[in-house]
């Protein structure tokens, strides 16, 4: 798949560095929409639930373009990310959905089992809930950071069998290789990001204990040193996996990307502090997947200086582009038809 001709990237002066544009996605530089999502639910075949959050633009008809999001580690459908993005898709008329993995978000309380790195299945659970609400509509995947890690899995397994519309991907910032991803987190300064993540899924779990006690969460007790050591206690475990080693090797989506057959674009830096460019850069990647990369950008950052877009958040722009090329292809479609 030949790469995208995007407008190039150039860190704000004011946020030049890996993590300087790493910390400054999380802060509201921009207002972010009210919002006014109609709160749907995905019922998965072991009795959890997940959350799906529906903007519907007022013109949308059916047939037209949907697009499902999938948030990151410690993240939900309220993350800055998830409702920028979905605002500025909502702007050109395509109806997205955001979704909480099992216990985020809106989705707290509805789920026994925790989510992670793996959990294709809910996705493609989630994927044939879209497709029941938007018939004939062809969708995107979304994904960010571990949940671009998911998307990518799935769309690996899938091997060239259709998934309820589903026509186009970007995966934005993916741990391709989660032990890697979860090593670097354990170097330098990058542990202030490991301490963030730990204590971010410890709160969780301390919620999820006492909102449903026979969950795995109401059962571990112990607080982690490292994100790995959190894997390697209650992820895996709880999984069926032997260990954080074995759950990485088995969810990680490095060795699928040669498979995917979904026109797929994947989105990172090189600068990104916890996804170790060399693992995406020597992957065998399938020739109906594009890589962007950037010189600069951090992790889910790309806080951009005076470019001709209307905000400084140029990751959330290139997503809007590829979906007005996806509208004119569909409309250019519709008239040949």
């Amino acid at each position: 798949m030949a790469a995208w001709d995007f407008l190039p990237f150039h860190p704000h002066p004011l946020c030049r560095g890996r993590h300087a544009q790493t910390v400054a996605s999380t802060l509201p530089l921009i207002r972010l929409p009210p919002n006014r999502a109609t709160l749907r639910f995905v019922a998965l075949a072991d009795g959890d639930q997940l959350a799906l959050h529906d903007d519907q633009p007022a013109a949308w008809q059916p047939g037209n373009r949907a697009s499902l999001m999938v948030h990151g580690l410690g993240g939900s459908h309220a993350s800055g990310y998830m409702r920028r993005i979905a605002a500025k898709l909502n702007g050109i008329g395509v109806r997205t959905f955001r979704l909480d993995l099992r216990g985020c978000g809106a989705g707290f309380g509805f789920a026994k089992q925790p989510y992670y790195g793996g959990c294709s299945d809910d996705l493609a659970a989630t994927v044939r809930r879209v497709g029941e609400l938007c018939p004939g509509s062809p969708l995107s995947l979304i994904g960010f950071s571990l949940g671009a890690n998911v998307v990518l899995k799935l769309l690996g397994e899938l091997r060239g069998r259709p998934l309820a519309g589903v026509d186009h991907a970007m995966a934005i910032s993916p741990p391709i290789d989660l032990e890697r991803s979860s090593q670097s987190l354990l170097q330098g300064f990058n542990r202030v990001y490991d301490r963030y993540f730990v204590a971010t899924l410890m709160r969780r779990m301390r919620r999820q204990a006492i909102r449903v006690p026979d969950s795995p969460a109401a059962r571990f007790r112990e607080r982690p040193r490292s994100l790995f050591e959190f894997d390697d206690r209650f992820t895996a475990p709880t999984w069926g996996f032997s260990g954080a080693r074995d759950y990485y090797r088995q969810c990680s989506s490095l060795a699928l990307l040669g498979q995917i057959e979904v026109p797929t674009i994947i989105i990172t830096a090189r600068d990104d502090p916890f996804i170790p460019y060399k693992a995406i850069e020597s992957a065998k990647l399938s020739a109906n997947v594009a890589l962007h990369a950037t010189p600069g950008g951090g992790h889910l950052g790309f806080i951009a200086g005076r470019n001709g877009d209307p905000d400084r958040h140029w990751l959330d722009w290139r997503v809007v582009d590829c979906h007005r090329a996806l509208n004119t292809r569909q409309s250019c479609n519709a008239q040949l038809n």
